[in-house]
C-alpha cells in the first residue's frame, strides 16, 4: 500500500498538542506517524501512546527540571523529544502540555506498519518478524522509521521529514481500524516507571487500541 501524496499530507496543528498530555496521548491513537527520508516514505497509524507530565510527575524526565536533555520538553508544544534509553535505543516523543504545566511529552510506543513495510523491515534487519511486530515498541518504531536523536527538537507540525497527520489527511490509505471512533481504547499503567513510586507508577496514562496486534505489550 502506498501513501497518496505523503509529502503533502497535512500535519496536525500545534494547538492539538497545547493540551494536557493525557488528553493528547489518548487522541493520538489512530493519528498517522509519517517519516519521509531519502530512502523513502514509511508510515502507519499510532496504536499505543504514553503520557508524561511536568516536573511534578515523578515518572517524567521533566522531574529533573530544565537540563540539556530535557530542553525540548520545556519548549514549544508540537516538537519532537528524542532520547536514548539503555544506552542504545532512541525513543520518539512529542512535546505536549497545557496550563498550568510547564513541560510534558507523549511517548509514541507503537504504530501499525502500513506504508514502506519493506523499508521498515530492512532497517530493522528482522526478515522473519510479522509485519504487525515491526513497530511494536518505542525502540522498534524509531529504528523502522529511521528516526534518531538528530530529530530531537524537530518541529513535527511542519509536515517535513517526520510529522503527525490525521487519518483524513491520508485518505483511503487509512485502515478501518485507524479511523476515528472505530476502535476501543484501553488504558493502563505506564511501563518501566516503578522508580516513580506507587502513586505515579500506577496512573493509567498508557493508551492503546484494544486487541491490536501491533501494541507493544498487552495489559
Amino acid at each position: 500500500m502506498s501513501l497518496p501524496a505523503a509529502e503533502q499530507a497535512v500535519a496536525l496543528d500545534r494547538s492539538f498538542f497545547e493540551r494536557p498530555t493525557v488528553a493528547v496521548a489518548r487522541d493520538l491513537l489512530g493519528v498517522w506517524l509519517i517519516s519521509a527520508t531519502d530512502e523513502g516514505v514509511s508510515a502507519g497509524p499510532i496504536v499505543e501512546a504514553e503520557a508524561y507530565g511536568g516536573p511534578d510527575d515523578l515518572a517524567s524526565h521533566a522531574r529533573a527540571g530544565l537540563t540539556r536533555r530535557t530542553t525540548p520538553m520545556f519548549g514549544e508544544a508540537g516538537h519532537a523529544y528524542v532520547y536514548l534509553v539503555y544506552g542504545m535505543h532512541d525513543c520518539l516523543n512529542v512535546v505536549a502540555y497545557g496550563a498550568p504545566a510547564a513541560a510534558g511529552a507523549v511517548l509514541i510506543r507503537a504504530i501499525e506498519p502500513m506504508v514502506g513495510v519493506d523499508l521498515m523491515r530492512a532497517r530493522r534487519g528482522r526478515p522473519s518478524d510479522a509485519d504487525s511486530r515491526l513497530c511494536a515498541g518505542p525502540a522498534r518504531l524509531t529504528q523502522a522509521l529511521g528516526v534518531d536523536r538528530s530529530m530531537d527538537g524537530h518541529d513535527l507540525t511542519l509536515g517535513e521529514d517526520v510529522w503527525l497527520a490525521p487519518p483524513s489527511a491520508v485518505g483511503s490509505a487509512a485502515p478501518a481500524a485507524a479511523q476515528a471512533a472505530a476502535f476501543e481504547i484501553a488504558s493502563g499503567p505506564r511501563i518501566g516507571v516503578d522508580y516513580a513510586g506507587e502513586d505515579w507508577a500506577a496512573r493509567p496514562w498508557r493508551f492503546w487500541i484494544a486487541g491490536h496486534a501491533s501494541v507493544s505489550r498487552q495489559r
